[in-house]
Order: C-alpha cells, then sequence, then structure tokens
C-alpha cells in the first residue's frame, strides 16, 4: 500500500482538495484526485492509497448519498478523521464574460441546493446542468460548455476563469463536513471529545423497530448527533441507518450502546470513533459516567460472591 498517497473527490480545485489540504499530514504526501468518491475510496481498498478524504455532510442538504451508501455497502472502510470547512461559492467564466451573457450554469448538486435562491434572483433564466464536482464545472466552463459555474473562488486560476461573483450562499454559515477514511484498524485514540459513526440493519421490521433502536441510545445517555435512512437495495421499504453518536468507543456508556445494537440489529457495521473537528466535548450525566458503569459492574460482582 502507499502510505505516502491521499485520494480525494477530484479534480484539482474541489473543496475537498481545499479540506484535505487542512489537515497537517498533507504536506507531507502525493494528493491524488479521484472522478468520484467510489473511485476514491476504492483506491484505498485496493491498497493504492492509505486514505481518502470524501464529503459525507453539508449543512443544507444533509448527508452526500453517494458516501453514505459507499460506507454502507462498499468493501468495509473505517473513519479516522473529520473535517469542516465553511463553504461560500463565486461564480466563475471565461475572461470577458458578464453576468448578462450567463445562460446555461453547472456545479455539482449539492451545490445547487446551497446557490437556489441567488440564483432564481440574479439569473433567473439560466439553465442548470449537474458536474461530478464543482471543480469539474469549472473545467467544462474553461472548455466553453458552459458560460458559468459555482466552485471555489480558488478554482479560478487553476482553469484560467475569473470571478464574476464571490461569496454566494443561500445559507448563512454554510459548512460542508469530510471525512478520511482508511482501511479497518484499531480506531483513532481517544480524545474526549469524539464522535463515532456506525450503519445498523433491522434484524426485521416491525412495529416499534426503530424505537427499540433509538432506546439502545437514550438508555445510556448517548447523543445521537445524525440518523439517516438509506435504501438497501433488497426491495421497496428495505433501510438501513447511518449514525453518528457523540463519544468514542472506549467510553463505557458508548461501547455499551454498541453491544446492545449487536445484540437487537441484523448487522452493525462501526465506521469508526475519532475526533470531532469542532471539538466539542459531550456532556455526560454522571449516572452514565464511565464511573458509574464501573461502580455497577462492582456491585454485580459482589452479588454473584454473595458480598452485596
Amino acid at each position: 500500500m502507499s502510505a505516502s498517497r491521499y485520494t480525494y473527490l477530484g479534480p484539482a480545485g474541489t473543496f475537498t482538495e481545499a479540506a484535505l489540504r487542512t489537515l497537517p499530514e498533507a504536506a507531507t504526501r502525493e494528493l491524488v484526485p479521484m472522478v468520484s468518491v467510489p473511485a476514491a475510496l476504492d483506491a484505498v481498498r485496493a491498497g493504492e492509497a492509505a486514505g481518502a478524504l470524501v464529503p459525507i455532510e453539508n449543512s443544507v442538504e444533509g448527508g452526500i448519498t453517494t458516501t453514505l451508501d459507499e460506507l454502507a455497502a462498499g468493501g468495509h472502510l473505517m473513519i479516522y478523521r473529520e473535517v469542516l470547512l465553511p463553504i461560500a461559492f463565486a461564480l466563475l467564466a471565461r475572461p470577458g464574460t458578464t453576468l448578462s451573457d450567463v445562460k446555461t450554469v453547472t456545479g455539482h448538486p449539492a451545490a445547487q441546493a446551497q446557490v437556489r435562491k441567488w440564483l432564481g434572483a440574479h439569473l433567473p433564466e439560466s439553465v442548470w446542468e449537474s458536474a461530478a464536482s464543482n471543480a469539474d464545472g469549472a473545467r467544462l466552463v474553461q472548455e466553453g460548455r458552459y458560460d458559468a459555474a459555482f466552485a471555489g473562488e480558488f478554482a479560478a486560476a487553476t482553469y484560467g476563469l475569473t470571478p464574476l461573483v464571490t461569496d454566494i450562499h443561500d445559507a448563512q454559515n454554510a459548512a460542508t463536513r469530510f471525512v478520511l477514511v482508511g482501511k479497518p484498524a484499531r480506531p483513532a485514540a481517544r480524545t474526549g471529545a469524539d464522535k463515532t459513526s456506525v450503519v445498523l440493519w433491522l434484524r426485521e421490521n416491525h412495529p416499534g423497530a426503530l424505537l427499540e433502536l433509538l432506546q439502545e441510545f437514550a438508555s445510556r445517555g448517548v447523543s445521537m448527533m445524525r440518523i439517516e435512512s438509506r435504501p438497501t437495495g433488497e426491495g421497496i421499504g428495505q433501510y438501513c441507518f447511518s449514525v453518528d453518536c457523540e463519544g468514542h468507543i472506549t467510553d463505557r456508556r458508548v461501547g455499551e450502546v454498541l453491544m446492545g445494537l449487536k445484540r437487537i440489529c441484523r448487522d452493525v457495521r462501526f465506521l469508526g470513533s475519532y475526533p470531532r473537528a469542532d471539538e466539542v466535548t459531550a456532556e455526560v450525566r454522571p449516572e452514565t459516567a464511565d464511573d458509574a458503569f464501573m461502580e455497577a459492574t462492582d456491585w454485580l460482582t459482589r452479588c454473584l460472591d454473595g458480598r452485596a
């Protein structure tokens, strides 16, 4: 395996590349753009790269379905880091183009959701065509396929384009979350401000089945940060659940949740415990702290020994 190589959703000039370059280790790695999220992850599965940085969630549209499905159904990989990147778009065009010249625009589908209101207000007659990534949209504008593309302003120099408008976003404080994914190994070390991700498959779809999943978290004081259902491909109404929760697998409360889920679910895919990018420490109630679990275990042992 090439330990010196990281892949990412390309081509050059994507927000994914910008997020990857915020990681200190990126300065010592070969950064290889790939044509899609599956291609970036498959390079890790094949041993051609040590890790891949891919988008997994944005604050406007929610989960990035391609990434969620790859992590759920593809060859097993694990998350070791996450990056939060503030997102603002620039409208990039070939030199000499004016805003009134723009009749066709392009960008990643996730970008469209974040600039829809701006488009309606400033370019109501323009036609949108989706691109594989925002940077790929910039490349298509460079080639003359479209009049303008929504991408990061930093992509303008790469593709010889001019920003017509900058700092475009329908929602204030928009951000995208990216994850650094590698082959399964020991989870990242516990920091005290951590997140754990899993994919869950119900054993059977009976009344209250989802509630049973939620109770595993609630009864142990573990906060769920995200839950999304994704079709399994096994038929209409068949779903798995992608979940992020606060805490680390080595936290007793989180470990107990995972064991409870393993008992009641058909399958559980552990995607990793890793540091939270926002460095927020979870608020843990005294009765769900590690000490409380240890005291309960000691008490049970005394009961078994006749010393209760």
